[in-house]
């Protein structure tokens, strides 16, 4: 559904157990900046569907966004269209003894992400057990996204 409105989905989450919030992160596929006219229309479409599907028993909020400067790293390409910038990772079971890193990201693939850490080391992690995995603000990813390229 999102695909066929222009959109990519890139973060699904469910916080809260009295009234759950149902996050949905979005991006337009076309590249452009996300405007709170297109988060309008897709939790329109969500809530048409969400509320004939009832995947939730009780009640619960829907709430569509972007995914900020700051985002989330869920999927292969955005570890590669982000490469450069720093990243805070946090696993959800310890690699090597350790379960929080922080560097600049390297890239993915299907499977695993790497990071070059302050020390000049570089990580490969499972992508799978990652419990977390964002951006770091900073001035030079703040002019990165600024104008984001036109995906064609």
């Amino acid at each position: 559904m999102l695909e066929g409105m222009g959109y990519e989905l890139v973060r699904v989450a469910v916080i809260g157990r009295e009234r759950p919030t149902v996050q949905v992160m979005i991006e337009r596929a076309d590249g452009a900046l996300l405007a709170l006219t297109d988060c309008e229309a897709v939790s329109h479409a969500l809530s048409a569907l969400l509320d004939v599907e009832d995947p939730m028993t009780g009640a619960w909020t829907l709430e569509v966004s972007s995914p900020g400067i700051d985002r989330p790293l869920t999927r292969a390409r955005d570890w590669n269209r982000f490469a450069g910038h720093l990243a805070r990772v946090e696993m959800a079971v310890a690699q090597n003894g350790q379960k929080r890193f922080s560097g600049v990201v390297l890239g993915a693939d299907a499977e695993t992400a790497r990071l070059r850490l302050e020390d000049g080391a570089e990580v490969t992690l499972p992508r799978a057990g990652m419990r977390r995995a964002r951006l770091v603000l900073t001035d030079a990813l703040i002019a990165a996204t600024a104008h984001p390229p036109q995906i064609n």
